[in-house]
């Protein structure tokens, strides 16, 4: 049986779902024919032209990258930039590019789980899930005569599934009050005059992953020119199965150290690189429980400082975040900080996605060579230390 370029994609796509990806993101098959034999397949985080240059060489047919080469919108892949001369390469050597990134981040085996495994962590579990189980509530206050309309378009944007049930949502009555001010368009009442009016308070659930589609779709619907509404992120309760797909991980390591020593241990555990592992803490402060988020780590600051974590470990924190995060820890005794290369820490996961691979084509009575590449793309070359 001869492997395809679209039996690996399939595989691949299997485990890291393009639908996870973030609205932003640029995933899935870069440059390649499905219909292409497949022998040889190539791992790194970068299609940079060094990585490029090396998985040509070894005469790769796919080269499967965490980083998208095309992120942002170009109108043209001329050997006269640098992505288009990464594309005109691969193209000449007969490589696919395949990109999976937050798509890759987030579920079971991935770049998230794949970084906290890899420290020393036992058992990780989510720290933000995405998952189907995850609900957010929107609540809006809407006129009456525009109910029915909001509600609509609540249920068609996918608000208010429950189980068996469809178009679920919950109606109180009540007074909205406001005063136009100058500038203002307002639908109903006019500029500088306070208005009453007679409202409906409306709430539905829906999938945390739709939240952009629904809020979207309740603001075309809604007649105000400023509309009021408020989005809830609902917790899990006893009895509810953990997440499987989420941003991050916690999880205990299999025995306490000092965080100097988890530092070391991060250090031994990930590529070297010019950036090396900085912290913040006392070095000899405990540590048991790890909090990781793999890539830029800034947006999960203020969820670590709810959580009951010793450490979190992530990449790019910037100086101001850090900062106003470690006061507020300090007086809440929060985790500690550890920062490593972005390079380094998403590269844990090529070998995870590696082993996969190689497994299941061998399930299909299949072979297939593969590479994890080694070359540091991490843009910091070397550092110097006083």
């Amino acid at each position: 049986m001869t492997l395809r370029l679209r039996d690996v994609v399939g595989l691949l796509e299997g485990w890291y779902d393009p639908a996870w990806a973030e609205s932003w993101d640029a995933v899935g098959l870069v440059c390649g024919d499905p219909d292409q034999p497949v022998s040889k397949v190539a791992f790194a985080v970068d299609p940079a032209p060094a990585v490029v240059d090396e998985t040509v060489a070894w005469g790769a047919d796919l080269l499967v990258c965490h980083h998208p080469l095309l992120l942002t919108p170009v109108h043209g892949v001329a050997a006269t930039t640098s992505k288009g001369r990464v594309v005109h390469d691969l193209v000449r050597g007969g490589t696919a590019l395949l990109t999976a990134h937050t798509n890759a981040d987030v579920p079971a085996d991935g770049v998230n789980e794949s970084l906290a495994r890899a420290v020393g962590v036992v058992d990780p579990r989510v720290v933000l899930s995405t998952d189907d189980s995850a609900l957010d509530k929107l609540v809006t206050f809407v006129p009456h005569g525009h109910v029915d309309a909001v509600r609509r378009a609540l249920a068609d944007a996918g608000a208010g599934r429950i189980g068996d049930y469809d178009q679920a949502s919950f109606t109180t009555a009540g007074e909205g009050r406001f005063r136009p001010l100058e500038g203002a368009d307002p639908t109903i009442g006019r500029v500088g005059d306070l208005e009453v009016v007679e409202e409906a308070r409306v709430e539905t659930v829906y999938p945390r992953h739709l939240r952009r589609q629904v809020v979207a779709a309740m603001r075309a619907a809604h007649p105000y020119e400023e509309v009021a509404f408020d989005v809830l992120e609902l917790g899990s309760v006893p009895g509810d199965a953990p997440a499987t797909r989420g941003h991050g991980r916690i999880g205990d390591l299999a025995g306490p150290t000092s965080l100097r020593g988890f530092a070391e241990q991060v250090s031994a555990a990930l590529p070297r690189t010019a950036h090396g592992v900085r912290v913040a803490g006392d070095p000899e402060r405990p540590v048991r429980t790890v909090v990781v988020g793999s890539g830029s780590g800034d947006f999960m600051l203020d969820t670590v400082l709810r959580l009951d974590a010793d450490v979190y470990l992530t990449s790019d924190l910037r100086h101001h975040r850090a900062g106003e995060y470690l006061e507020e820890a300090a007086r809440r005794g929060g985790a500690a900080l550890v920062d490593v290369a972005h390079w380094a820490a998403e590269w844990t996961w090529l070998p995870v996605a590696e082993r996969k691979l190689r497994a299941a084509v061998s399930a299909r009575g299949d072979t297939v060579d593969t590479r994890v590449s080694e070359i540091v793309t991490d843009p910091w070359t070397f550092r110097v230390d006083r």
